[in-house]
């Protein structure tokens, strides 16, 4: 049985990276994706659709349509209130409540590991 794998909109959007700057990072998500992707049963949910759909930056098409075949997750009832305590007991600080959220759909899913890339 494969590991579960929640992804946060950040790999999805360094396998298109363009910047000169954090190419290491592109170089290392789209080795992982190509390599490694297959071993897992990969997850997203509306809120890292919805990142990616808001973002201003050239190859966001590129970038929704390497998601549009990964499961997402479905919103739940209890999110907010998850996400909330995560802030207010400082599990995650309040200007990464969007990273507490994706937080509380791996949790409340019992997903085996979360991917995220962290600057």
């Amino acid at each position: 049985m494969k590991e579960k794998v929640y992804l946060d909109s950040t790999i999805p959007s360094y396998h298109f990276g363009r910047r000169e700057s954090l190419a290491v990072f592109a170089d290392i998500t789209r080795q992982w994706w190509s390599e490694m992707a297959g071993e897992y049963e990969l997850f997203i949910s509306g809120a890292v659709v919805d990142e990616l759909e808001s973002g201003d930056y050239p190859n966001r098409e590129e970038v929704t349509a390497l998601v549009s075949g990964i499961s997402s997750l479905p919103r739940f009832a209890d999110l907010d209130g998850i996400v909330e305590c995560y802030v207010a007991n400082y599990v995650m600080p309040k200007s990464l409540a969007g990273d507490a959220m994706h937080l509380a759909y791996a949790s409340y899913y019992n997903v085996d590991l979360s991917a995220h890339l962290e600057l």
